[in-house]
């Protein structure tokens, strides 16, 4: 059903009222509060689907009927890190079994492939590293922009960012600065998790903190770095924690205004070792469906004043799951990828590659018109009729041919190899 101004009054007689006001006031174009917000949460039978048909008219009345997405590839250059967070199976910390490092050479050779495929984008994060040179990710950035001037660096979440500094001995600001000098054109809004300091305490201990990650974001909106912002949704988190969540997110954009978009993120739980070993009591196999939706929806009706764009993540839902999601508040189908490795390391059954013309023909058969956009949602190409012809990635028949992360981690030219082993061999203690 497509909502117009003269069907609101007549569908929301329907819903109970109190849910009818609330959406009547996301309509009228005021926020809606917390408050409010998390009685849409508790929406069943008849107010559920209107809380759905709400955040889709509010999606048309912004940005139109047209799905974007970025062709990209997604570099995660090691999987060793320091912090050992519940949620994620990508991270070897000291571990050489299946810990993997590509050389500098590696990841801009990855970077130039993708080019010459017609990627505008790499997202480049990973692990942290132990010991790691501290000028590893300005290098990075500068071997990719001197291959491959014109690609769009999205890179280093703020918790990289933070370890960055860190490692450089110099305040964030100042780290910053030299990532944008060194290539670094947007920066990924992960590491968010849930903006909970209890909650994060328990589901990854020793992450960076909600006051730095927010300082970190901010600062980087500041300094003129854009970048996306992310919820995990489906584990231990409540409703509350979620909308408090959403606040945040929208009094960060009411100040700075640097976020391109929201991506809800579903927690992908099969081999998360919080849920593998059961660590905690509660703990979930992520969103069902329903949740999914109102999820998706919610986060458009809070940020529909403030972000215009809302991506669902086709990785963690399914390309069919997040046609539905793009009826349900979203208009971003998120990239291509190439090669995602966090989210195929926790058991997600998506993230080797989807091509633009499989984004077109899922976007199309909805109803809706594909558009292939920048990283900053500045649109390159409308598809109203689909192309001829196979260009770039749309040629390429056999996605394996870029390798997997099941294939990465048993190569042994890339095997991590621990700084410290000869450390603890020579130690006299030994």
């Amino acid at each position: 059903m497509n909502l117009k101004n003269k069907d609101i009054d007549g569908i929301l007689q329907y819903a109970d009222p109190v849910i009818a006001a609330i959406l009547n006031k996301a309509i009228s174009g005021k926020d809606i509060t917390s408050r409010e917000a998390l009685v849409l949460f508790d929406a069943e039978g008849i107010d559920f689907q209107l809380v759905g048909k709400v955040a889709d008219y509010l999606r048309r009345k912004k940005v139109g009927d047209t799905v974007t997405y970025v062709v990209n590839r997604n570099i995660n250059f090691t999987n060793v890190c320091i912090k050992q967070c519940g949620f994620c199976a990508f991270s070897r910390d000291f571990r050489e079994e299946e810990g993997y490092t590509l050389p500098i050479e590696e990841i801009t050779r990855r970077a130039k492939e993708a080019y010459t495929y017609g990627a505008t984008e790499v997202c480049v994060q990973a692990g942290l590293p132990p010991d790691m040179d501290a000028g590893l990710y300005e290098n990075i950035c500068r071997e990719i922009k001197t291959e491959v001037p014109d690609i769009h660096i999205h890179g280093f979440s703020p918790e990289e960012i933070l370890y960055g500094a860190s490692r450089s001995k110099i305040s964030t600001k100042e780290y910053l600065s030299r990532l944008k000098d060194a290539g670094v054109d947007t920066i990924p809004g992960t590491a968010a998790e849930i903006l909970n300091q209890k909650l994060r305490d328990k589901i990854s201990p020793g992450r960076i903190s909600v006051k730095d990650w927010t300082d970190v974001i901010k600062t980087a909106h500041k300094m003129g770095i854009k970048s996306t912002s992310t919820m995990m949704f489906g584990h231990l988190e409540t409703n509350e924690h979620r909308v408090n969540h959403l606040d945040t997110i929208r009094e960060i954009q009411k100040e700075t205004g640097g976020f391109t978009e929201f991506v809800p993120l579903n927690f992908i739980y099969s081999e998360a070792p919080m849920y593998k070993h059961q660590l905690h009591e509660g703990i979930k196999k992520g969103a069902n469906s329903n949740d999914a939706l109102l999820v998706h929806a919610i986060s458009r009706i809070m940020l529909n004043n403030v972000i215009d764009n809302i991506q669902m993540s086709w990785v963690k839902e399914g390309p069919k799951f997040s046609q539905l999601l793009l009826n349900w508040g979203a208009n971003d189908f998120g990239g291509t990828l190439v090669n995602e490795s966090i989210s195929t390391a926790a058991g997600a059954e998506y993230g080797q590659l989807l091509r633009p013309k499989e984004i077109r023909h899922l976007i199309r058969s909805i109803g809706r018109i594909p558009a292939e956009r920048n990283t900053t949602y500045k649109k390159i190409k409308e598809f109203e009729v689909e192309p001829t012809g196979s260009e770039g990635l749309d040629g390429v028949d056999d996605a394996n041919k870029f390798g997997s992360y099941f294939e990465l981690i048993k190569i042994k030219k890339y095997q991590y190899q621990n700084p410290r082993k000869n450390l603890v061999k020579d130690s006299p203690n030994m």
